[in-house]
């Protein structure tokens, strides 16, 4: 389904578009948040959750509820393999059979099987990456973030963009330092809400009142605990997480790019502050493993084309470096991070 066929957005009326495009992030922290929605709306709060299920069963929300942070609660990598074409889905099954690899790609590239590792030490997250070489044979390229320039799939869907933000005219950007070992300092409740909601918020008229009777604790401790979860990274945004492939945005590319180690900074924030890259941040070079490149960004599009015109467009104006172009051809793995490897770890 594609924007082109017009298929997802067709019973979609102004009241979905505007839901659908204004409250991928903002949702309110309020013990009967709908009321707050359908106010913004024009409609009642009963029908501004009934337009939330009814576009999550059509496959344009994914999900509805808190964006949760990785790095952030604990220790993440990135990581890639060279899968021998004879062995590669039996190396895919080993990678995969660990419940901490979240994500897992094929890329067109000589590093060609890409997966995600987040744990809830660095030590842990180390020894699944031991693990892996141990059962497969294999290097394993280690690539976790150190810089975050840039990183957020929030983005207006109910248009006609090409690529991803193309109608957004500018974005914040800034350096943030990403930890290897995990930073948070978690109460108890914090890390039963994290269990709690890692799949989600009910949807019901006051999703945060039925959290806190999960966790046993009350609205307002659920609140609060929310709030200093935002304020502290662990939440990246709360709202309704857009299904991009649904909407048409099935194209992207990751893209590496050798920087010079001095221009990293300005240069990060300077592409990650590009209304059409979703993503940038730094990773480390590994020059024993021949893995020149310390700069990452991602583009999101609704065409191969558009997206490989805007990585000529970066190239030319932003980054004239060397870099490769990393489209992924098949998904191994695709879940959010659990949580409770990681929290209660």
């Amino acid at each position: 389904m594609s924007l082109q066929s017009g298929d997802w957005r067709a019973a979609l009326d102004d009241v979905d578009a505007a839901l659908v495009d204004g409250y991928q992030s903002g949702f309110p922290v309020a013990e009967r948040p709908f009321e707050v929605v359908g106010d913004d709306l024009g409609v009642e709060a009963a029908d501004a959750l009934a337009r939330v299920r009814d576009l999550r069963e059509a496959g344009i929300f994914r999900r509805f509820g808190a964006v949760l942070n990785p790095p952030v609660i604990g220790s993440s990598t990135l990581a890639a393999v060279s899968a021998p074409a004879d062995r590669f889905e039996a190396v895919a099954d080993v990678i995969n059979d660990h419940r901490q690899v979240n994500h897992n790609y094929r890329r067109e590239h000589e590093w060609n099987m890409w997966f995600v590792v987040t744990a809830g030490s660095r030590e842990r997250r180390d020894a699944i990456i031991e693990d892996i070489e141990a059962r497969t044979g294999l290097d394993v390229l280690v690539l976790p973030m150190l810089t975050d320039y840039y990183i957020d799939l929030e983005f207006p869907v109910v248009n006609g963009d090409r690529f991803a933000r193309e109608s957004i005219s500018e974005t914040d950007a800034s350096a943030t330092r990403i930890s290897e070992d995990a930073a948070a300092n978690l109460s108890a409740l914090d890390r039963r809400l994290l269990l709690e909601i890692q799949d989600g918020f009910p949807l019901s008229e006051t999703p945060y009142r039925d959290v806190a009777a999960a966790v046993d604790a009350s609205v307002g401790e659920v609140l609060d605990s929310v709030a200093t979860l935002r304020e502290d990274g662990c939440i990246k945004r709360i709202g309704c997480v857009v299904n991009h492939v649904t909407t048409g945005f099935d194209n992207n590319c990751m893209v590496v790019w050798d920087v010079p180690d001095e221009k990293l900074d300005t240069w990060g924030e300077t592409v990650g502050s590009l209304p059409y890259v979703t993503l940038c941040y730094h990773r480390p070079r590994r020059p024993d493993q021949d893995w020149q490149y310390n700069l990452f960004t991602m583009i999101h599009g609704r065409e191969a084309g558009a997206v490989d015109a805007k990585i000529d467009d970066l190239a030319d104006e932003y980054l004239p470096v060397d870099h490769e172009r990393l489209y992924s051809t098949e998904t191994l793995k695709q879940t959010g991070a659990r949580y409770d490897d990681i929290v209660g770890e």
